[in-house]
């Protein structure tokens, strides 16, 4: 069962040797607010807002705080009227690497000029909705913390309907991530912990289907200084992009 994860490699790569710490906590707010509003407002019944929450309690926000944004989600929050909406962009970064960018809004034109000026202040531009979908496919993902013996990996990987699973070579942070189609993950998720495996998180992940190798010190750290611009932006809750970059070029360019 190949594995296809490459930016999944390219974001722990970052993480390494960034500075932010991941999500701030309005970003991982939202998500809880939207996933209670798509869903039920229990964690029991709700993928989606089961995943938001184990977020927020590793990124060390306060159960009140969570707690809040479920009641907003659910509309039992009368001190706020707050509605945010899901919306999706694209374009382009340094040397055409394509982006997709995943955002939650009270506010679209805020967003959208946001965006906009972070694309052409780093070399890069906003497209319409289409022009790089094209190359993404969304997929289930889920992700096993630590050593896996493979044989009960492959058989509970079968179990689920998985298409594919990927190990990560991190000797300080190992573990796997098993991919399946988006209405298939909960239903993988179960079987995989049944097997006694040890399921760390959820998530749904775009994967690109072709992905473009970046050499050139400079568009590296123009592309990666364009990503850290739109990942830091409230309204934006996940950055996806096509590339490949060696460690030792995305370390130097995080210089």
């Amino acid at each position: 069962m190949a594995g296809h994860s490459k930016w999944a490699n390219i974001k722990r790569q970052k993480a390494r040797v960034d500075a932010k710490k991941g999500k701030t906590f309005t970003q991982i707010s939202r998500a809880i607010i939207v996933a209670a509003r798509n869903g039920i407002p229990d964690p029991a019944g709700n993928m989606q807002l089961r995943t938001a929450i184990e977020k927020a309690k590793a990124a060390g926000i306060p159960n009140d705080n969570i707690d809040r944004a479920i009641a907003k989600g659910a509309g039992t929050y009368a001190a706020d009227g707050s509605q945010y909406e899901e919306i999706r962009y694209e374009g382009y970064g340094p040397g055409g690497v394509a982006l997709l960018i995943e955002a939650l809004t009270d506010n679209r034109n805020r967003a959208a000029a946001d965006l906009r000026a972070a694309f052409s202040k780093n070399g890069g531009n906003l497209g319409e909705t289409g022009c790089v979908s094209w190359m993404f496919e969304q997929k289930g993902v889920a992700c096993l913390a630590g050593k896996v013996e493979e044989e009960i990996l492959l058989e509970a990987s079968l179990e689920g309907g998985a298409e594919s699973y990927e190990f990560i070579e991190d000797e300080e942070h190992p573990g796997v991530e098993v991919f399946v189609e988006v209405s298939e993950l909960e239903n993988l998720s179960q079987v995989l912990q049944e097997s006694n495996l040890p399921v760390s998180e959820t998530e749904l992940r775009w994967i690109p289907s072709n992905t473009i190798e970046v050499t050139d010190a400079e568009q590296a750290r123009s592309l990666l200084k364009l990503i850290d611009t739109l990942e830091s932006l409230d309204d934006v809750q996940n950055v996806t992009a096509n590339f490949e970059m060696s460690d030792e070029l995305m370390a130097e360019s995080m210089d």
